[in-house]
């Protein structure tokens, strides 16, 4: 697993956290502005990455990165941590993963007994609940993202329900809760916590992952453990895993009871200063589509075909098709599909655009998932900037 190479080089490493921007930049055209960021090389085991905080870390994946290839480099995945007290190296001889509550028989796994476990591989996006939450109007607190909060990895690991097994679920469980290494700054501040219905839980595709693109978990992504909940935010992926509970009430926690909850709307959406509306645990992501070769105000070929690509999710189900417009919307044309890799993950897109004349134009993709559910053309706007999924358009010129 490389845990010493990886211990040393985050000893050096978060040395230099501080003063961890590059003289380059970005900038991610926040429509309330103050968009710019640097980019960073100095974070360990990332390159390339756009800093948005120093800590705990918040690193996004810049829009280059994704550019023809399903899965996202591990090394400019995106990073999101709550607190500033997280690991920064784990000794894998002694670490164990608790399995208590709600049990039959409590039970503490080593690393090395759950590789032992029947093995599972996924393609899944990981997105957090707050990606693009830059993109909103009116803006709203928060980290304001671009669209880089997100990335597709292929994760290697073992089934949920094959580890609640080893411990037997009680009767009358109904939700297990998940917690990490990651710890809270003060005394009586709340434990970064999420939790799961027991069916959900134990669906067979919920995962205890070590594994990200055939490699060990970059420690930054939650090494030597992490939750793998596909299809949904990644507020629930709970890093650095050590510890499930299985509960016999539902979570009446902070992280579950008052955090990462969107209005209780069919499109998760509320006008601008609503107040005192009904609320849920935010959930499913949605289907999403966007362009990766091509930057916002792009400027094309007069009269000589364009190609334009990019990546595809469907959220909690599979992409069924993406379309682009050139006329607002009011007309649609069919992209490309690149290889189905599974349902949760991304999918490449291709398709050509005409020889356009001089002058402006708005390219607009949207996608629709294999349930039917297609992006709509207006933002579900929330007062957490949260799972922000509307059809994204880009600026051309030609």
């Amino acid at each position: 697993m490389r845990e010493l190479t990886r211990r040393a080089a985050l000893a050096t490493g978060a040395l230099g956290w501080a003063g961890a921007a590059l003289g380059r930049g970005i900038d991610l055209h926040l429509p309330g502005g103050g968009g710019r960021r640097a980019l960073t090389d100095a974070f360990p085991g990332k390159r390339g990455v756009i800093l948005q905080r120093t800590r705990g870390p918040l690193l996004e994946t810049p829009m280059d990165a994704f550019d023809g290839q399903v899965f996202t480099p591990n090394d400019r995945f995106f990073v999101r941590w709550h607190y500033a007290d997280i690991p920064t190296s784990v000794d894998v001889g002694t670490f164990r993963l608790h399995v208590t509550g709600a049990v039959r028989r409590p039970v503490s796994l080593s690393l090395a007994e759950l590789q032992a476990m029947p093995r599972v591989e996924l393609a899944a996006v990981n997105q957090c609940s707050g990606n693009a939450r830059g993109l909103f109007t009116p803006r709203v607190p928060g980290a304001q993202w671009g669209e880089g909060a997100i990335g597709n990895a292929r994760w290697t690991g073992v089934r949920l329900r094959d580890v609640l097994d080893r411990a037997g679920v009680a009767p009358g469980a109904v939700e297990v809760r998940a917690s990490g290494l990651d710890r809270p700054p003060a005394t009586g501040a709340p434990w970064f916590a999420k939790s799961l219905g027991l069916d959900h839980a134990r669906d067979g595709e919920v995962m205890i992952a070590w594994g990200m693109n055939g490699e060990a978990l970059p420690m930054l992504n939650g090494f030597p453990l992490r939750l793998v909940v596909p299809g949904w935010y990644s507020t629930y992926w709970v890093k650095a895993l050590d510890r499930l509970e299985v509960l016999s009430a539902p979570d009446a926690g902070f992280w579950m009871a008052k955090a990462y909850r969107i209005p209780a709307t069919p499109d998760g959406g509320v006008r601008p200063r609503a107040k005192d509306f009904p609320t849920v645990p935010i959930n499913r992501m949605h289907p999403r589509a966007f362009v990766t070769n091509l930057a916002d105000g792009a400027h094309v070929e007069a009269r000589a075909p364009a190609a334009v690509r990019g990546l595809a999710m469907g959220g909690a189900a599979a992409v069924a098709r993406v379309e682009l417009s050139m006329d607002g919307g009011h007309g649609w044309h069919a992209a490309s599909l690149g290889a189905d890799e599974g349902r949760y993950g991304f999918r490449l897109w291709q398709a050509t655009l005409p020889g356009l004349a001089p002058g402006g134009y708005r390219l607009w993709m949207r996608c629709t998932n294999a349930a039917g559910e297609r992006q709509a053309m207006t933002t579900a706007w929330n007062p957490s900037g949260y799972q922000r999924s509307p059809v994204e358009s880009i600026a051309l010129r030609a």
